[in-house]
């Protein structure tokens, strides 16, 4: 493995094969894994530890809600800067780099005595993320040249990225019921120790040998863009379409044509709009965005299905919706097999969405009392995503020149968040306009608003009468979110049909 890579094709510059990978790039990736999975983890670690954190540092609504999305929202909106800046000094620096601020700001966040301490430790965590996710995608792209071993490789990356987010839950919920909140932090210190001992000497350096000069205008731009439009698309599904939320949209629409607009003006840009001209690598983002939303735009509703219309405590839900992520790990390695065995991509990857719609049609059946029918609906549909990713990542990755890893993957990783963001607020406006369109009328307000807002009513109302608001609000609610899943369904088979059509051309052996 050479210290510094710029190739951009799956062979050597003598026409041979490309050489393939040993002991210690497999053992690289397992390095690779740590990260990867701390940063996913990390999205949803803080569910269980809020009580505590509120009780111990007393944040206002406001700072609660800052401590909550401070660290997706810095993570997005760096993204694409980070990606560009690691092609520039080097993967392996960035990843190291980011390490340390990783490391670091999880001590002070287990630590903080403010809750501004801890905002700004998870904005930290933010930056840090934003370093480590690209990286490990370009690293991974520079170590494994050989098509086949990537696509496995890009399979197992795959699923521990989206299993981290299901297991940071549950790691958070045990943690805060035996030890204090701030261990929920604690759990990276000794992952980015390792990483940062063992990286330097298991994994390779590689950057761009001729990367020009960095854009620093693109930067400003680029979080411009991103984070007001993935503001707007939070809020939305929890508020309503205020025009504060819709204004934003605007806005950050309005600084991504600025910031389009610079990047085919730049002598030296961000993102190269060649770079989008690549192989597959325009319908890789699209798909993968699709493929976001769905999974995201499902995720609002299974969680508060198992603990609002179930009655499974925090911890309880938390367990039970790891068990789909049992199969995760296996959805990646057997469609790259395949590929491999020579099923066209387009096909595998239009399978893919075919099994999410078919998880989003289980979910479409479930009834106010249908545990395995809705975990096994979701365990469908986050194999068919994990399907999807790999292989989409794959094209992306191994279409895109080598020196330009870095940016590619962010650009993925990008419209992942865009996806999820989107997913939450479509999907998630037709449930709740479902729900409040089932509420009868002579409900309390407050109980039309939300299922959330109907319990604690109901837990407020004597006897039957709280029983059956109870029963109305979970009923009002499981049929808003079967409306969402026949709107997810649809979506994912077009989608299918999208895939089908849009790679058709591309074979196995394109790469």
């Amino acid at each position: 493995m050479t210290n510094s890579t710029s190739t951009t094709a799956s062979v050597g510059a003598d026409g041979a094969a490309p050489a393939r990978a040993g002991r210690r790039e497999w053992t690289a990736l397992g390095v690779l894994m740590l990260p990867l999975l701390l940063v996913s983890m990390d999205v949803s670690v803080l569910y269980f530890a809020t009580p505590a954190i509120s009780a111990d540092l007393h944040p206002s609504g406001t700072q609660q809600l800052w401590i909550f999305d401070v660290y997706g929202f810095v993570l997005a909106g760096l993204l694409m800067t980070m990606g560009s800046l690691g092609d520039r000094i080097g993967r392996r620096k960035l990843l190291l780099t980011g390490a340390v601020a990783f490391g670091g700001a999880s001590l002070l966040a287990a630590y903080a005595n403010s809750a501004e301490t801890l905002i700004a430790a998870r904005a930290i965590l933010g930056i840090g993320g934003a370093t480590l996710m690209p990286s490990t995608m370009a690293l991974l792209r520079t170590m494994f040249t050989d098509p086949g071993q990537r696509a496995k490789a890009i399979g197992l990356w795959s699923g521990v990225m989206t299993g981290g987010i299901a297991l940071g839950s549950v790691m958070s919920g045990i943690l805060v019921e035996h030890f204090w909140w701030g261990s929920v932090f604690l759990v990276n210190l000794p992952a980015m120790a390792l990483l940062l001992l063992l990286g330097p000497v298991l994994l390779p350096e590689s950057r761009d040998p001729n990367p020009g000069r960095f854009d620093w205008l693109s930067v400003p731009l680029s979080m411009a863009a991103v984070l007001p439009v993935i503001y707007g698309l939070k809020e939305i599904p929890s508020e309503g379409w205020h025009p504060l939320y819709v204004v934003s949209i605007a806005v950050g629409l309005l600084f991504a044509a600025l910031f389009v607009h610079r990047q085919r003006t730049s002598a030296s840009p961000l993102v190269p709009p060649a770079l989008l001209k690549g192989h597959g690598f325009t319908p890789a983002l699209v798909l993968n965005l699709v493929a976001a939303l769905a999974m995201m735009g499902s995720a609002i509703f299974t969680t508060q299905y198992l603990q609002s219309v179930l009655g499974k405590s925090p911890l309880a839900a938390a367990l039970w919706s790891l068990l789909p992520s049992v199969f995760i790990g296996f959805a990646g390695p057997v469609t790259a097999q395949l590929v491999q065995r020579g099923v066209k991509r387009g096909y595998v990857v239009a399978g893919g969405f075919a099994a999410m719609a078919a998880g989003y049609s289980m979910l479409a059946l479930v009834g106010t009392d249908s545990l395995w029918p809705a975990l096994a609906g979701a365990g469908v549909l986050a194999c068919g995503m994990v399907a999807i990713v790999s292989q989409l990542t794959d094209l992306a990755m191994s279409g895109a020149p080598m020196e330009r890893a870095g940016t590619a993957s962010s650009l993925l990783e990008t419209s992942a968040e865009f996806g999820g963001a989107l997913g939450m607020a479509v999907l998630g406006s037709i449930g709740t306009a479902i729900y409040r369109h089932d509420m009868p009328a002579t409900a309390p307000a407050a109980a039309r608003q939300t299922l959330g807002d109907a319990l604690a009513t109901a837990a407020r109302l004597p006897g039957r009468t709280g029983e059956s608001l109870l029963t109305t609000a979970r009923e009002a609610f499981t049929s808003g979110m079967q409306g969402a899943a026949i709107a997810g369904a649809v979506l994912v088979a077009l989608a299918a049909v999208g895939a089908a059509v849009s790679l058709r051309k591309i074979e196995v052996g394109d790469d």
